[in-house]
């Protein structure tokens, strides 16, 4: 498994003081993007959290995320949570050490008061002497808040002080960007009041029974939501109902729980599940098993395999500018692009860390995660091997079949309705429900190769006909005369 080091610099560990008028949380940062460029240590808000006690406590819920491991507990992961401003909000993300947890804190403009929120991401120092102090918060003393440096430090820092250095495996990278492709297919699926929101969550198995086959699925009943074994209509997935222990540092502080998922087809998918907060709102998408993180999910593998995509991508990156929501028919009609091409160049966007996906607002959002997240696409293995399989010559093109070489074996892939099958062992276990196999993605690339080329070709023979033609009608010109 790929890795490498991520290296975040503070000009000083995050804290809590007291000062005369109530609380300071300085939360410090650490490289990022903004919109004036890259900033060793940007600043994005200083201002008061209207409900703090509550803010505490979904911060704390976010890096509790951040060092967990929820399968196979040990070795636990320690990334500082990325906070983006975004202008109205701060966003405040993080992803488990195992892969399969996504949590977002979003401190809406209704949470803060007294200062404008900047634009741009980075990472925010969350340490345990800090954990502790805001475990310890107690009251509604105003906190004044500050995300970045103070305003003297800003031209006064002469270097970090503090640094520390985490590793980033390329299946996190890519985790994190297929929580927001699986996100992006969710609808609202539940809904319940802060009071039924308590009572559901605290009445769910601290762990997977021993006894239990298959998923976890939930249904709204009325007022609440009751466990079953089949996926009905309007069911949602609960994987690992543990996971959602999160959840419990802003229990009491609920006004409702929504639950969001994709239409049910039978086997285990991932949700989010979201509670809302006075001025807030804290999110926790699982993925579909808690042995499985969302690295080899495969939804972004479509997107990533066409050079159309690439370049919408690029067309697309220029026109963003630190939206909370992203308004797909308002990018259309400034980029010239059908509205399904924006979404693919989003999706792909979204592998590179540069959007992310609400499931509260159906939106995306513009942020720029603070590391080398295009590693994700280079190392993808199943888009490496389909590249390869490519390049090898290995694929065969008949009309809607097509074979390919792979090892010592040669598999059949099928198209119907835009649909690849494949006769590997992957598309036996998964039927797409995880993105195409490498031997249809390589298929995929075949086609449009040669659709290309054959494009490339027409133009070629009209330019050369043309050509000819206006050497034959001068040669007749010059016979002529």
């Amino acid at each position: 498994m790929t890795r490498s080091v991520q290296a975040l610099a503070y000009s000083r560990p995050s804290a809590l003081r007291s000062s005369g008028d109530g609380q300071l949380l300085g939360l410090e940062t650490s490289g990022g993007l903004t919109p004036a460029g890259a900033e060793a240590h940007p600043r994005f808000f200083a201002g008061f959290l209207t409900s703090p006690q509550i803010a505490a406590r979904g911060l704390l819920a976010v890096a509790d995320v951040a060092a967990a491991r929820y399968h196979q507990r040990i070795r636990p992961g320690s990334l500082d949570p990325v906070v983006t401003g975004n202008g109205d909000r701060l966003r405040f993300e993080s992803f488990s050490g195992c892969g399969g947890v996504y949590a977002r804190l979003d401190v809406l403009s209704e949470g803060l008061d007294g200062a404008t929120t900047g634009h741009g991401t980075t990472n925010v120092d969350v340490n345990n002497p800090l954990r502790e102090a805001l475990s310890r918060m107690t009251g509604s003393d105003p906190l004044h808040l500050r995300v970045g440096p103070e305003e003297l430090a800003v031209t006064t820092l002469g270097g970090a002080v503090v640094e520390k250095k985490v590793p980033l495996p390329d299946r996190w990278l890519r985790g994190f960007a297929e929580a927001q492709v699986a996100s992006a297919g969710f609808d609202l699926r539940a809904e319940l009041t802060g009071t039924e929101a308590v009572r559901f969550l605290r009445s769910l198995p601290r762990a997977q029974g021993a006894g239990r086959r298959g998923p976890l699925w939930v249904v709204q009943a009325g007022r609440t939501l009751r466990p079953t074994t089949r996926p009905v209509t309007g069911a949602v997935c609960l994987p690992g109902p543990d996971r959602l222990v999160a959840l419990e540092r802003v229990l009491r502080h609920a006004t409702a729980l929504r639950v969001y998922g994709p239409v049910p087809d039978g086997v285990a998918t991932a949700s989010a599940w979201e509670v809302t907060l006075p001025g807030m709102r804290l999110t926790l998408t699982l993925s579909p098993d808690a042995s499985r993180g969302f690295s080899g999910e495969g939804g972004v593998l479509e997107a990533l395999a066409t050079e159309e995509a690439a370049q919408d991508a690029e067309l697309i990156s220029v026109l963003l500018s630190w939206e909370p929501k992203i308004d797909l028919a308002e990018l259309g009609d400034r980029s010239g692009l059908p509205v399904d091409r924006v979404r693919a160049a989003l999706t792909r966007l979204g592998t590179a860390g540069r959007v992310g996906y609400d499931v509260a607002d159906a939106a995306y959002f513009h942020r720029e995660l603070p590391y080398d997240a295009d590693r994700a696409e280079r190392h993808n293995p199943r888009l490496v091997a389909a590249r390869a399989l490519v390049t090898e010559g290995a694929v065969v093109l008949d009309g809607a079949l097509a074979s390919v070489a792979s090892g010592e074996r040669r598999y059949q892939v099928r198209e119907s309705d835009r649909t690849l099958t494949c006769t590997c062992q992957w598309w036996a276990d998964y039927r797409g429900r995880r993105g195409p196999c490498k031997h249809a993605l390589a298929v995929r690339m075949a086609r449009r190769s040669a659709v290309a080329g054959a494009a490339t070709g027409a133009v070629d023979d009209a330019v050369t006909g043309g050509a000819a033609s206006a050497a034959a009608g001068a040669e007749s010109f010059g016979g002529a005369r």
